[in-house]
């Protein structure tokens, strides 16, 4: 005869259909007075009873019940659909681009609440020799952002992919700095060719702006000192005819237009040449925006294409590069984003603190300025825009 079960341990019966031990168990009522059951089932008893044990433990935890089919998968797709919102179409487009590539295809069948830590460890040393460094910290990060989402929505107890570390991965082109020679060559060659790109270059060598900031800037934020109202006006109000100019760094393409960090933004003096290209372009602009009539779009950037829309990334890079060519280097070798690198070697070889480089350039401390973007080294005590002028001359 087949021992009764005691009181509390639920039932245990044989499902035909399923061909499969079912064990359920009543848990408590409802406020319409409904019994609450749990139910889990499995090929063998124990295994049942097992599954009805974990499920129990979850409840007693406070944990909702995640459906044992929940997938790592389903925990990247609900992250990518509600987890990005604010976030720019192209911050976008590349979350979903890298985790159709390379999450999903490896890890994306896994069971959500039997993920490991030895899975990810696997995962990622096998990426590493074909993405660099940054690339596994941002498929780390979608992963790992990815499972929080889903453990406060209880769907897994605990995060294993925040346990884990990111290995080195594929060396990239290290970044490179002009020495003062070469960049004397490119500001001859941008000289000699459209305004629009001499100006860019020469702010972009001169004050060490970032390229995003660069495409962001409006001629309201190019003043200058009025000795007469005593104060700094734009330009476009002012005229020319002062002595000291200066722009302020106060927006970036990034999403929202905010520049990268709270100290980057920033008010810059202008060395004399960065003056003088900012206002021939003035000058080109001008006429430019008569050529163009009802065509022109009053967008006030400083940096914009013939009828006053924003250049992008890749129409900077393309005429830069054509640039660095005619000045005797190879134009695939160098991007944009180097002349903010050459700006901090040049000042730093000719004995600016770093300090004082580090805050022209918007960075948070000198860290960074130190170990990515100083490429010489030479400490003497001089000024920013007063050293420009002495190094390049007016």
């Amino acid at each position: 005869m087949t021992e009764r079960r005691s009181r509390g341990d639920g039932g245990l019966h044989w499902d035909e259909m399923r061909q499969r031990w079912i064990a359920s168990v009543t848990i408590g009522y409802n406020p319409a007075g409904k019994r609450i059951v749990k139910k889990a089932s499995g090929k063998t008893k124990t295994e049942a009873k097992n599954k009805l044990k974990d499920i129990i433990r979850d409840y007693e935890d406070g944990l909702a019940i995640a459906p044992a089919t929940y997938t790592v998968a389903n925990a990247v797709r609900y992250w990518l659909e509600h987890g990005l919102s604010g976030r720019s179409p192209s911050t976008v487009t590349r979350y979903h681009t890298y985790a159709d590539k390379h999450v999903i295809p490896a890890l994306g069948a896994r069971k959500l609440r039997d993920l490991s830590v030895e899975d990810i460890d696997r995962w990622l040393a096998s990426k590493t020799d074909e993405l660099g460094t940054r690339s596994l910290k941002l498929i780390h990060g979608l992963l790992n952002r990815s499972v929080k989402s889903a453990m406060r929505r209880d769907m897994v107890k605990r995060n294993v992919v925040d346990l884990c570390d990111i290995p080195d991965g594929r060396a990239g082109r290290p970044s490179k700095a002009l020495t003062l020679p070469q960049a004397l060559s490119v500001l001859t060659e941008a000289e000699k060719g459209g305004e629009r790109m001499r100006a860019y270059i020469v702010l972009s060598l001169l004050i060490g702006a970032r390229t995003e900031e660069l495409r962001a800037l409006f001629w309201s934020h190019v003043v200058t000192y009025d000795e007469g109202r005593q104060a700094w006006v734009p330009v476009a109000e002012a005229g020319w005819d002062h002595q000291e100019f200066a722009i302020y760094v106060w927006r970036s393409v990034r999403q929202k237009g905010d520049t990268k960090t709270v100290k980057s933004r920033r008010s810059l003096k202008l060395p004399r040449r960065c003056v003088d290209a900012l206002r021939l372009l003035w000058e080109v602009q001008q006429t430019a925006r008569e050529k163009a009539g009802k065509r022109w779009q009053d967008t006030d950037l400083v940096f914009c294409t013939r009828t006053g829309t924003p250049v992008t990334a890749h129409n900077v890079r393309r005429d830069f590069r054509k640039v660095v060519e005619a000045a005797g280097l190879t134009g695939r070798e160098w991007s944009p984003r180097e002349l903010r690198h050459s700006f901090v070697s040049v000042l730093s070889d000719s004995g600016v603190p770093i300090e004082d480089i580090s805050r022209l350039v918007g960075h948070s401390n000198t860290v960074v300025t130190e170990t990515v973007y100083r490429h010489q080294i030479r400490p003497v005590i001089m000024q920013g825009a007063e050293a420009m002028d002495r190094i390049f001359g007016s």
